[in-house]
């Protein structure tokens, strides 16, 4: 029956893309509609994780909550009881299960969910090739390369760790780390190691120690167990949380046979939580030991080092040329003689030439100077102003003229200006 609203807006429209803020659909409608589309989906086989089962003693059917194993995303199942009895051994919950089903949208509630027909349970045989293909999968994008791998630090500020609510691998790690380096600071975080919870916990952890500013390693801890207890540590979510982590994360579980793809993407592959201790913080005593040893050594050479440099001295003391102190200043006093002795021969080889460069020069100068010229016969006539007589004509008759002979001068008067004639001496 309509509303009066509705009869006010019109008729309905008959699909949603043409429905508009004044022409809305009812929500009856909306359900009625996706119930229709859901009754179209055929039968279909799906696969999950059984996170709660709900039995009542007596009810025809029963009633789970299948989640998926790689996201936090599950749907409400109803199965009849006689599906589930038919299982070779009961289903709890954590187990991996197939079922075919057939979808069903209720519309009075608004909800979908899945009506079962069979229900089976997922092998261990099937579990462990489907994580083979996830492993060849993985190695293919190199998760698990080598070179990607961070170092561990040598003493982080604080220790970050993943394990289980009141663990042996808890008290495994803390305490064999303290007991090697008493001053290690842990930030724990206790979540789900196994169950349906647990990749989300253990991946919420990881996330929030990665931003913790002063954890410089995370250990992920665990004390072993079963294929189906390690499912949560090969998880697909999990594996890429931890290849996108910045801190570098310790794999400590604690198992010897199986090999969870957690090892494979780590940083460090321990094989205990005992082993993890001994990776994330060194030993005080063996690092003690170490300084003192390198102390030692180091003491050691420097006193090697002294008596060789000592021996060395004293056989360079033994030398003769060291046992005689003077025998070097004797042999640079020789040297220094023989040095001036030369010195002092060239300086006297020089004068002598020089000496006899003078005397020749001397000799020269004797034979060529005017008092030579005298000694030979000759004579100066100069004029009562010194002027030297060279041409009989620039005199007069009776003018008084100085005559330089040898051995002295004497005045004289010429009495003519004949060619042939010479002056008188008065």
């Amino acid at each position: 029956m309509s509303t009066p609203a509705a009869q006010s807006r019109g008729p309905l429209p008959e699909k949603a893309a043409d429905t508009t803020a004044e022409q809305p659909w009812p929500v009856r409608l909306l359900s009625m509609r996706i119930g229709e589309y859901v009754e179209k989906m055929s039968t279909l086989w799906v696969e999950g994780q059984v996170v709660q089962l709900t039995r009542r003693p007596g009810a025809r059917t029963a009633y789970l909550t299948l989640r998926d194993a790689d996201v936090d995303m599950s749907l409400s199942v109803s199965i009849q009881v006689t599906a589930l009895d038919a299982m070779p051994a009961p289903v709890g919950e954590g187990a991996r299960v197939v079922l075919q089903a057939k979808p069903v949208f209720w519309t009075q509630r608004g909800s979908l969910v899945l009506d079962a027909r069979q229900i089976r349970p997922v092998g261990v045989g099937e579990l462990l090739a489907r994580l083979e293909y996830l492993k060849r999968h993985l190695a293919q994008e190199g998760l698990f390369d080598r070179d990607r791998k961070r170092p561990l630090p040598f003493l982080p500020r604080r220790v970050g760790l993943i394990c289980g609510r009141a663990s042996a691998a808890e008290r495994d790690v803390v305490e064999n780390a303290r007991r090697r380096w008493p001053a290690t600071r842990f930030e724990v975080r206790q979540v789900a190691v196994q169950g349906p919870n647990a990749v989300a916990e253990v991946t919420a952890a990881l996330a929030e120690l990665d931003a913790y500013p002063e954890v410089d390693v995370v250990v992920i801890a665990r004390g072993g167990g079963g294929v189906e207890d390690l499912l949560p540590f090969s998880n697909e979510t999990l594996v890429r949380a931890v290849a996108a982590a910045r801190t570098p994360v310790v794999s400590a579980i604690g198992h010897d046979v199986d090999t969870p793809l957690l090892d494979l993407v780590a940083d460090h592959r321990a094989s205990t939580p005992t082993d993890a201790a001994k990776a994330v913080v060194p030993d005080a005593a063996a690092e003690r030991a170490g300084v003192a040893g390198a102390r030692e050594r180091a003491h050691r050479a420097l006193e090697g080092r002294l008596h060789s440099e000592r021996r060395r001295l004293v056989e360079l003391r033994s030398r003769p040329v060291l046992a005689d102190k003077g025998a070097f200043v004797r042999t640079q006093r020789e040297v220094v003689a023989a040095l001036r002795a030369r010195a002092r021969r060239r300086v006297e080889a020089q004068l002598h030439r020089a000496r006899d460069h003078t005397v020749h020069l001397r000799a020269q100068v004797r034979t060529l100077s005017p008092q030579s010229t005298l000694d030979r016969g000759y004579a100066i006539v100069q004029q009562h102003d010194g002027t030297v007589v060279t041409d009989p004509t620039a005199i007069e008759v009776g003018e008084l003229l100085r005559v330089r002979v040898a051995r002295g001068d004497f005045a004289a008067r010429p009495v003519d200006r004949a060619d042939d004639a010479g002056p008188q001496s008065r």
